[in-house]
């Protein structure tokens, strides 16, 4: 019996928005918010149809016709290229090479805020921070941020239906008792279900099976194999109750990965549900932004640094347009400034393609020598998915049980995940939040994720949904409390959708053997030998990803292994009784002729 109150841990992927969102440099819609992080989330691809006008990184055209004969260009500015960024400029500090970095935002530093028209700060998303990133834990202590000058405690977070209330989870590193997993989750969670029977509950266990024979293996035939089954397959095939899942798992993982099991390949459903769920007592813990954003609370320090002490050029709101390829090496990397000025950085000794779904997809349409190579063809496979943000200010506070929630089952939903965070609990009722206005009630963020079907709604009605239904549903004081502003951005094929099948189309780290100085980098990429226990839409996925990009880019491209001072960090090992299993499962898989993963090759 998993802890399903561990599964509700999964909202603060809503970004995920690494990533949670980033965002592509491609010649497609860009997300043009300096305040895009997303986690989990991170699926580096969202594009806002009203793109604020606010100046670039660097001063146009002057800046962005500068090359030199020795450069290394990183594509994108989600947390996979500031990743990619800061091993490169660690390496070449004091050399004659340049790191260049492009970014179709204005200012990807995070240095300018991105605001309502009405002059109040929003972002697409809510990012949250779980208790098992250690890199980006560490990036704080290297650029000397206290986390609790950034970070909220460790919050709870509830669920609910239109039955009310379902379920409140607790902050297990909490609990006085600190037990193996899941039995710790199990204990914890026990009498915080308000509604779901304990035989529902139960059938979690069939899962953990599936999780040990597919993750404890080291067989990458067996991913590829549950890759191919849908998430609904997986949990009839191991019978796990129907009420479970529509009324739990399915609302879960439309926040969590942003489409329901029938969409959601079964190996990333499971990567998920154990990084998050599973791997310890305390993994789950999450925690919030206390100030601002993820932006300008940890993007900006970081750029900051890497500007002003190795040297980092930053190219904002420049759009790749082709990038051109001859013997193996990059040609050519086409892009325009944003005064539509058509620049060329010629034969860069390297590349990161630090991009989402969408925005790959663009860069590889336009440039004919990419298109010709299989790990490229590939990745135009890769499916991406809607999400919609809205954030709304009331003229009264509104109390909840707890900051962070989740929406369930709701018909209004149409299919979409839903979540709502109370920003006046996790960051204060400060004049910030009101645009420097006298703060008045509760300031609340929306997200609507897989929001296909809510895409066409006016902003009016999406106000109204919330504020005539789903609030006053869940916490029935909304009811009484008037909306006094609001701002709604749609964010069209914005982040990863892991479908069934797409495994071996996402890019690989190391990149196309026939192109060897381009590596790929962000939560959608598979990462081999390097792979990181961090998994998902995750922001430390993201950035460990791109700094593993930047090192191997090193060693192709000088032919020696980089010395880093700050070496990547694993997330805590597998517990002990997780070992065990999986060691066991092996063996019984080999000696068994009716084995667990017959059924896989059927």
């Amino acid at each position: 019996m998993l802890s399903l109150l561990s599964l509700l841990r999964l909202l603060a992927l809503c970004f995920p928005l690494s990533h949670a969102f980033t965002h592509p440099c491609a010649p497609t819609n860009t997300f043009a918010s300096s305040r895009r992080f997303f986690t989990h989330l991170s699926a580096e691809s969202v594009s806002d149809p009203n793109p604020p006008q606010f100046p670039s990184a660097n001063s146009a055209s002057d800046d962005a016709a500068t090359s030199s004969p020795n450069q290394v260009v990183v594509i994108g500015g989600g947390w996979g290229g500031w990743g990619a960024a800061k091993r490169l400029c660690e390496y070449y500090k004091g050399s004659d090479t340049k790191v260049t970095l492009i970014d179709a935002l204005p200012d990807p530093t995070g240095a300018t805020p991105y605001l309502s028209p009405n002059g109040k700060p929003v972002e697409a998303g809510t990012r949250g921070f779980w208790y098992d990133y250690p890199n980006i834990n560490r990036l704080m202590s290297t650029l000397n941020i206290p986390e609790s000058s950034v970070f909220t405690d460790y919050t709870n977070s509830s669920f609910y239906s239109p039955d009310g209330l379902e379920a409140t989870a607790p902050v297990f590193s909490k609990v006085s008792l600190q037990l193996p997993s899941p039995l710790g989750q199990v204990l914890a969670t026990f009498p915080l279900f308000e509604r779901l029977p304990l035989p529902d509950r139960a059938s979690m266990a069939g899962l953990l099976l599936a999780t040990v024979d597919c993750l404890g293996s080291s067989d990458e035939s067996v991913r590829v194999a549950y890759d191919k089954i849908t998430g609904d397959e997986l949990f009839r095939r191991f019978k796990l109750s129907p009420r479970l899942v529509e009324d739990f798992i399915k609302p879960t993982l439309l926040v969590g990965l942003f489409k329901p099991p029938a969409e959601l390949s079964a190996l990333v459903v499971m990567e998920l549900l154990y990084y998050y769920a599973l791997a310890h007592q305390d993994s789950f813990d999450v925690r919030w932004i206390k100030n601002g954003t993820v932006a300008d609370s940890l993007i900006r320090p970081m750029a900051e640094n890497l500007i002003e002490e190795f040297g980092l050029e930053v190219l904002g709101g420049c759009r790749v347009k082709e990038i051109t390829t001859s013997s193996k090496k990059v040609t050519s990397i086409t892009y325009t400034t944003p005064d539509s000025t058509l620049h060329s950085i010629p034969s860069p000794k390297g590349v990161v393609l630090a991009l989402g779904n969408t925005g790959l997809s663009s860069v590889v349409r336009s440039s004919p020598s990419l298109s010709s190579l299989p790990t490229f063809a590939r990745a135009m496979n890769l499916k991406s998915i809607d999400v919609i943000s809205v954030r709304l200010w009331f003229d009264k506070i509104v109390h909840t049980r707890t900051p962070a929630n989740v929406f369930s089952r709701f018909p209004s939903l149409r299919g979409s995940g839903g979540t709502f965070f109370m920003l006046d609990q996790l960051q204060g009722n400060t004049r910030e939040l009101w645009g420097e206005e006298e703060p008045q009630g509760s300031v609340v963020a929306c997200d609507f994720y897989n929001s296909g079907e809510l895409m066409g709604m006016s902003d009016s009605s999406l106000i109204s949904l919330l504020t005539k239904n789903l609030l006053p549903s869940a916490v029935s004081s909304f009811s009484s409390a008037t909306l006094v502003d609001s701002w709604v951005q749609r964010y069209p094929s914005a982040v990863t959708h892991f479908s069934p099948s797409s495994y071996l189309s996402r890019p690989p780290l190391l990149g196309d053997p026939l192109l060897p100085t381009v590596k790929f980098a962000g939560d959608v990429v598979r990462m081999g030998d390097l792979e990181h226990g961090a998994k998902g839409l995750c922001q430390e996925r993201a950035y460990v990803s791109g700094l593993r990009a930047g090192e191997v880019l090193v060693k192709e491209v000088e032919g020696v292994e980089g010395k880093w001072e700050e070496p990547v960090i694993e997330v805590r090992e597998d517990e002990p009784q997780f070992k065990a299993a999986a060691q066991a499962n092996e063996l019984i898989q080999k000696i068994s002729p009716i084995n667990l993963r017959g059924w896989l090759r059927v």
